[in-house]
């Protein structure tokens, strides 16, 4: 349940979309226990606008970029780094594109609204502030 709450359209690197449906595609080859994550991840990559690595504004969050967000029920600043599932480490700050979150996050630019259903209820977060993007700082395949 991810609501554009701003109406903005969601962009992702055509990079990041070959890296992800093969996820996808191996994850469900191994009847992953993250069906539902990867269901609501396909969703989102069918919505998304597919453009160059080149060509993802700066103020879009991709795969590798490092978020700051803010949770707006609790007013709480959350700092992330959307990772595939073998990066991830929580303790770290690195979440999985396949946590709720992190499915949430790929996409959205700053000032974005989100509103997402995760396992304790909706998360309604705000993108405040892209603090490194891998495109935008010339690494086109981290």
């Amino acid at each position: 349940m991810k609501e554009r709450t701003n109406g903005r359209q969601i962009f992702i690197t055509d990079f990041d979309v070959e890296r992800l449906e093969v996820l996808i595609e191996n994850a469900n080859r191994r009847s992953s226990r993250d069906g539902k994550y990867l269901e609501e991840l396909e969703q989102e990559l069918t919505k998304a606008e597919v453009v160059t690595p080149a060509g993802i504004p700066p103020d879009v969050i991709t795969m590798n970029s490092r978020v700051s967000l803010q949770d707006m029920d609790s007013g709480e600043d959350l700092v992330y780094t959307l990772v595939f599932p073998g990066d991830a480490d929580v303790e770290s700050g690195k979440i999985s594109v396949l946590a709720p979150i992190g499915t949430a996050m790929i996409g959205y630019r700053t000032g974005d609204r989100i509103t997402w259903a995760v396992p304790g209820g909706v998360k309604n977060l705000k993108v405040k502030k892209i603090l490194y993007q891998p495109e935008s700082a010339g690494d086109f395949h981290l």
